[in-house]
């Protein structure tokens, strides 16, 4: 087998000369699928992989090698696509990561791909926060430099395209799977490559040292309903029609066309891939969605589910069907401390309005709390933050406990577990995680209440009135709340914490953890507290 290092190494000089440079050898009318090209990332054992692609004639045999193993042999069916017939094999699983040579002979021709690697793979799929690429990124020219680093990761990018019906090819491929290098991941901005999805596969790989396949898979000012299969919008009781679109501004330079009464996304950009065995997905969206949490609520479990099944099946139960699924909770946008509706009632869906992951609604699923990473001055809109490291490291850090069983310590920020009211003092202490988490607390305010002079009262998340209410004293577990001045002898029957569009300057929200730098993801609770 071939030196890896001195492969991947000639492969990082070839893709800076040549950016669009990429191979898949064959002769005759014998082929791979769209998305199957040399240096690509193929899930590692114990899962296993299928193969598949175009032929003319149907009953022919095919015969499939993996460098060094036993030739995999199928025959040539009429395929799912009229007029084109397929071939499909499913390879033994495979755990050295390689590189390895596959390659296909029939009567009809030949073909190969060189320099495959088995590590995991990870999708990657959103709007416009997760299509913001690298060379928009904060230290930008750093980051594309460092990417000669780390050859064991490759990266391919799904071309925007739309469809009326299910694909089961891609209609096109932005970038086929490269080897890192300044122009394979730092291409031109809004074409490839997703920063997020780029900076969570390194930092990924940063612990796990074996190779990584990133595929992203975006279109910026685009809803859930989308990237949504039709299974998704009958289960949630939706038409389909998001009536929010264009409402919110993009600014990623790019018309925004999609149909988005139909389900043209999932059928274009993400059904194409579920012959594909993945590891896990991770998601940055619902900007676009920011004037119905309510639906949203329900459509985002939903679609995670859906999605998980899909895979499954597509794979030949070789995608896990709880595969691990990470998203990043929205990020500030305008520098309006007015602004309570919105993205923060948004974030509240994203969580099935539970406030933390996972829980029972959204099992195996990881996030990246954002709040605190404002970016008003941000050249692309302040809705596009460029400081995608620190959303990439949360979510790696959420990550490693839910998809690799990893104890990382506490993988997410503070969330509240008791109450206790004193009403001689009309103060409020909060008690996070059942006192198990050090907190750090950087600021003395984000904190409202709800007030009402009847313990049956009802506070209307939406037309009560909400009074600020500072911290008054705090400890390593706790946060003390004084009421006095704004609800004197009242109950609190309503309790939120960051419950703004842009709650804080930046990293300076109030509460964090002294341990790993998380902050508390926002909440809000309705009804009497303590």
């Amino acid at each position: 087998m071939a030196s890896r290092r001195g492969l991947f190494s000639t492969a990082g000089i070839l893709f800076f000369i040549a950016p669009f440079l990429w191979t898949r050898e064959s002769s005759g009318s014998i082929s791979f699928a769209s998305y199957y090209n040399d240096h690509m990332v193929l899930q590692k054992a114990p899962k296993s992989n299928i193969i598949w692609g175009y032929a003319t004639t149907v009953g022919s045999t095919v015969s499939v090698t993996l460098s060094g193993k036993p030739p995999v042999t199928t025959r040539v069916v009429e395929g799912p696509m009229a007029g084109k017939a397929t071939w499909k094999v499913q390879l033994s699983p495979e755990s050295d990561p390689g590189p390895f040579e596959i390659s296909v002979e029939s009567n009809d021709g030949n073909a190969k791909i060189v320099d495959v690697l088995f590590g995991d793979v990870w999708l990657c799929s959103g709007q416009s926060n997760m299509q913001f690429t690298l060379p928009q990124v904060l230290n930008a020219g750093q980051e594309m430099v460092d990417s000669y680093n780390y050859p064991d990761i490759r990266v391919f990018t799904v071309d925007l395209k739309t469809s009326d019906q299910e694909e089961y090819d891609l209609l096109s491929v932005l970038e086929h799977w490269s080897v890192p290098s300044n122009a394979t991941v730092g291409y031109e901005p809004w074409q490839y490559f997703s920063a997020v999805c780029w900076l969570y596969g390194k930092y990924l790989y940063q612990h796990l040292k074996y190779p990584i396949g990133l595929i992203s898979s975006t279109w910026g000012g685009t809803p859930i309903e989308a990237w949504s299969s039709k299974d998704v919008i009958a289960k949630c009781g939706g038409d389909g029609i998001h009536d929010e679109v264009g409402k919110i501004p993009d600014h990623d330079l790019r018309e925004i066309n999609v149909d988005v009464s139909t389900n043209q996304l999932w059928n274009a950009m993400i059904h194409p891939l579920l012959n594909l065995t993945i590891y896990g997905a991770i998601w940055y969206q619902g900007e676009a969605n920011a004037g119905e949490p309510d639906k949203y609520k329900c459509y985002f479990p939903a679609m995670i589910d859906d999605w998980r099944s899909k895979f499954h099946d597509g794979t030949m139960s070789q995608t896990d069907p709880q595969f691990p699924f990470g998203f990043v909770q929205l990020a500030p946008w305008r520098n309006d401390p007015t602004i309570t509706t919105g993205f923060p009632d948004l974030r509240w869906a994203q969580t099935a309005d539970v406030g933390y992951v996972p829980n029972a609604q959204m099992p195996n699923v990881f996030m990246a709390v954002a709040i605190d990473l404002p970016d008003f001055d941000s050249p692309y809109g302040g809705i596009h933050p460029r400081d995608k490291q620190d959303v990439a490291e949360r979510l790696v850090l959420s990550s490693l406990p839910i998809a690799y069983n990893v104890s990382a310590g506490k993988y997410q920020g503070p969330f509240p577990t008791a109450f206790y009211i004193d009403t001689g003092y009309d103060t409020l202490e909060i008690e996070y995680d059942k006192s198990s988490s050090v907190l750090d607390v950087r600021s003395m305010d984000g904190f409202e209440v709800c007030c009402s002079k009847n313990n049956q009262s009802q506070c209307n998340p939406v037309d009560s009135k909400w009074n600020s209410v500072p911290i008054v004293k705090h400890d390593e577990y706790t946060v003390t709340l004084s009421y006095k001045n704004q609800c004197p002898n009242m109950y609190i029957v309503g309790l939120r914490y960051a419950w703004r569009e842009s709650p804080c300057d930046f990293k300076n929200c109030a509460v964090y953890s002294m341990e790993n730098s998380l902050p508390a993801p926002p909440y809000i609770l309705i009804g009497l507290i303590g």
